[in-house]
């Protein structure tokens, strides 16, 4: 199969926070070192719940990109791009709604339960309605193998494969595809073309996997092939047709513990937040305000760790020694609360000092960045009209 690539975005619609830290960028900075990562600034899939405040999100692009270097995602080791400059995703998108029953679109669980959260405002659109489709034609045109999501985001990655899975039993049967198959085989040359065939025949009568994952890597180093070809070759190991779009993984990530200032998850909108480029002195201040269990009126109450927001954040941020002493002084009454809260404002003071710190290399030239984003897009592109290439041939619509 193609290389395993792995796609993720993000929208731009305010400040990044110590939330999207610890919940997806660190998860991006590991699997950069792993994978050929695709990270993409989602500025079309914010538009669908904020398309009557496009200069927010103008503005917020750069931020994010910043940000992201900043955390320490490598342009080096990972791709970055803008969505809306590589057009090809706004092709595939609307070429795949020409195939998605619209009882799909209805039945994805973020649909009614985003619409209920976001209430005050006019969601009644395609854009909102379709967001699913635009993120499986994200993620689609680049035959990612993995999508880095939460739990909660599974269905997402359900519905790409889906979908894929549709345009490939659509468009897949091509006439003659044995035939073009069969023509591909012997493209590899006589000794690897045998070595296909028993594989293929191992895997298709006997069910054999790894002569099925072995087949698999036989096509793809074979650098004489053309993409076609070896979406050719891909579907008639398993009997099929074409595989033009790869159906992609759910690569689960866990789920941040970091909870917001008051125990609710971190937003920006809830005013929870610590933005990861926050000054220190607010960072101070926020974390020494922090509620805390609500049955220490004085000093002298004992408290229950268990229903405090700063426990949540020892939990992500102290080491087992300081979290005992946390949890011994905080029932006995032994500390007082903004003695509690000290470690805290030491470990993520630290934590962010280097983001500062590589954040103002580009605030000072913000050419890095553009230049960054440029050639992220140009690589993007490459790939996306690749893939567009094949789909257009598919469904007849090919230029001669």
């Amino acid at each position: 199969m193609p290389e395993p690539r792995v796609v993720s975005g993000m929208r731009p619609t305010g400040a990044l926070h110590l939330g999207h830290y610890h919940g997806a960028l660190k998860n991006w900075v590991r699997l950069q070192s792993e994978f050929p990562c695709f990270y993409f600034v989602a500025d079309w899939h914010a538009l669908t719940t904020h398309y009557d405040t496009p200069e927010m999100i103008e503005h917020s692009v750069w931020d994010m990109v910043i940000d992201w270097l900043a955390a320490g995602v490598d342009p080096a080791q990972a791709t970055l791009f803008i969505q809306s400059r590589i057009i090809e995703h706004g092709e595939l998108h609307t070429l795949l709604s020409m195939i998605t029953p619209l009882g799909w679109l209805e039945r994805v669980p973020s649909y009614k339960d985003q619409q209920e959260k976001l209430a005050d405002r006019d969601l009644a659109t395609y854009g909102f309605l379709g967001y699913p489709l635009l993120q499986s034609a994200d993620v689609l045109i680049y035959r990612a193998k993995y999508v880095p999501v939460g739990e909660d985001q599974v269905p997402h990655i359900e519905f790409m494969r889906e979908i894929a899975r549709r345009f490939n039993h659509l468009y897949g049967r091509e006439p003659g595809f044995e035939e073009k198959a069969r023509a591909a085989v012997r493209r590899m040359g006589s000794r690897k073309a045998k070595l296909y065939e028993k594989l293929r025949t191992a895997f298709q009568e006997q069910g054999d996997a790894e002569a099925l994952a072995a087949a698999r890597a036989l096509v793809e180093e074979q650098q004489n092939l053309t993409a076609g070809d070896r979406e050719r070759l891909f579907g008639y190991l398993e009997g099929g047709g074409r595989m033009i779009l790869v159906e992609p993984e759910a690569l689960l990530t866990e789920t941040s513990r970091l909870p917001g200032l008051d125990g609710q998850k971190m937003s920006k909108s809830y005013g929870n937040a610590i933005a990861l480029r926050e000054d220190p002195e607010d960072i101070r201040r926020k974390i020494r305000t922090m509620p805390t269990d609500p049955a220490r009126v004085k000093r002298s109450d004992p408290g229950d760790p268990l229903k405090c927001p700063v426990w949540q954040f020892h939990q992500v941020y102290s080491d087992e020694k300081t979290r005992a002493w946390v949890n011994e002084g905080c029932r006995s009454a032994g500390i007082g609360c903004l003695e509690c809260k000290q470690p805290v404002i030491d470990a993520v003071l630290a934590e962010l000092a280097p983001v500062r710190e590589r954040a103002q290399m580009y605030l000072d030239d913000p050419t890095l960045v553009r230049n960054i984003v440029a050639d992220g897009c140009e690589k993007a592109r490459q790939f996306a009209q690749e893939t567009m290439r094949e789909v257009r041939d598919a469904m007849g619509l090919a230029q001669s």
